[in-house]
């Protein structure tokens, strides 16, 4: 099951990574934005940004994609997008945390977010840090 920790973020991550590197970035794409794809796991999905922070794919939200996401901030006013492409371009990878919006829960949560980049794509997933915390 995914979406207990960031480590399984990181593995959804590299799932993604070699889905990508097998079918081409089209394709990719297409199944990362699929809401009923494998890419879309319980609380967990993958999206991906371009290396100026424009949105390329996003599992449970497609009318995101194409939209500029470089200044989207955080509800605590943190500029997370503009750090994920930033430490991805710098070291291609990383960990980011914010808060977000919860579809489920309808509310603003801590998220932990696992990024690499691959080519000019930065894949990302995370996990909602307080919704699994609540289970322990």
């Amino acid at each position: 099951m995914y979406g207990q920790s960031v480590e399984e973020a990181k593995a959804f991550v590299q799932k993604a990574i070699q889905f990508y590197k097998k079918t081409g970035k089209a394709i990719a794409m297409a199944e990362f934005t699929n809401p009923k794809g494998p890419f879309v796991q319980g609380d967990m999905y993958v999206f991906v940004l371009n290396s100026k922070g424009t949105l390329l794919a996003h599992g449970v939200n497609e009318k995101y994609i194409g939209q500029d996401f470089i200044d989207v901030k955080d509800s605590d006013g943190r500029s997370f997008v503009r750090e994920i492409v930033d430490v991805a371009n710098a070291k291609g990878k990383g960990i980011a945390d914010y808060k977000w919006y919860n579809p489920k829960t309808k509310e603003d949560l801590q998220k932990e977010v696992y990024f690499e980049k691959v080519d000019d794509v930065i894949i990302c997933s995370g996990i909602y840090k307080d919704m699994w915390q609540d289970l322990l």
